[in-house]
């Protein structure tokens, strides 16, 4: 990982252009990430890995948005339809030791698509709470509204992607729930006292802080910083670092999402400076990201070392081996049972 430099990248296409070959051999981003517009069947992603790795010359972080329900870049026909969070949130509303398994199992067959295909980071799960009244953005993306029970399902999902081999991350810390705007289109204020976020947003993240990697949330929080974004500010990621406990890799949301102002190159920076250990940049603009890299520097040492350490954390134990088709057929049966129970 030395020598790459603290930027995860999207590319335009079904293939690396080249353009964006030079480019990223040249640039040398930690890693990638995949997108709708990447995909079209499992021959052509595993060709497209391939030539990413080769545009870096190792086996670098592959990146997807694979949660499940209507966040889900890997689709049928030559995936599995998978169920979003609410699902388990309901069956926790029922029984919580059957939501657990049946949660720790979906985790388990979205790893197993994954590692198959070369991906090897899922940016789920997601940590967020629903509140009343918040944007949709959230909305059943969510294990729901009770902390204690979204930190137990959200830790099993992160389980589950683990021991598939692919490595999770908690998004979006330190809690996107209440927020009323979407972040791609404008800056979500929340202004929620301290108190409560402790007892509640925060909360979710404390209780996961030993999970290896987190996404920040595009989102200014008054009660900590009334300037700055999460992404951007000092403020938050000391809270985020010094209270809630996470010590992980901490990624920046996407840093072409309108919440944030300024140039690329000045969100790069400002980020890092900050303490996000890593910036994601999504679309595959090339204009975008050679702004974005003129603000980001190379991986040193010590982030080396943790970045290093954070993959340890999935290992595809030969023990934990499963029948694909067996355990689709019983997380089927489970849900169905549950939920007519």
């Amino acid at each position: 990982m030395l020598g790459s430099k603290a930027v995860i990248v999207g590319l335009e296409g079904l293939e690396v252009s080249n353009d964006e070959r030079n480019f990223f051999m040249k640039e040398k981003p930690l890693g990638f990430i995949l997108f709708k517009r990447n995909i079209d069947n499992p021959t052509q992603v595993k060709n497209l890995i391939r030539q990413l790795k080769e545009c870096v010359e190792w086996d670098c972080p592959i990146l997807i948005d694979q949660e499940g329900g209507r966040v889900a870049r890997l689709r049928p026909p030559h995936w599995r339809k998978s169920v979003p969070a609410k699902c388990f949130a309901d069956i926790a509303a029922k029984d919580m030791d059957a939501a657990k398994q049946a949660n720790y199992m979906n985790a388990r067959l979205i790893g197993e698509e994954l590692y198959e295909l070369g991906i090897n980071v899922d940016c789920a799960p997601v940590c967020d709470l629903v509140f009343e009244g918040a944007h949709d953005i959230v909305g059943d993306r969510s294990f729901g509204g009770d902390p204690e029970k979204v930190a137990q399902l959200a830790r099993q999902m992160a389980m589950g992607l683990a021991d598939s081999g692919v490595l999770p991350i908690l998004k979006h810390i330190p809690g996107h729930g209440r927020a009323k705007a979407d972040s791609h289109e404008s800056l979500p204020v929340v202004d929620a006292s301290l108190e409560e976020l402790r007892k509640t947003d925060f909360l979710v993240f404390e209780k996961l802080a030993n999970i290896p990697w987190a996404m920040t949330a595009h989102i200014t929080y008054t009660a900590i910083d009334t300037e700055n974004p999460a992404t951007l500010s000092s403020k938050v990621i000391n809270l985020i670092r010094n209270e809630i406990g996470f010590g992980g890799i901490l990624i920046s949301d996407d840093l072409s999402m309108k919440a944030l102002g300024g140039s690329f190159k000045e969100r790069a920076e400002k980020s890092l400076k900050a303490g996000c250990d890593l910036v994601l940049h999504c679309n595959g603009k090339m204009e975008e990201m050679l702004d974005v890299f003129a603000g980001t520097s190379l991986i040193d040492d010590a982030l080396n070392e943790r970045l290093a350490k954070s993959f340890a954390f999935c290992s595809r134990d030969k023990n934990k081996s499963m029948d694909i088709k067996q355990a689709e057929d019983n997380l089927q049966l489970q849900l169905a049972q549950v939920m007519v129970g």
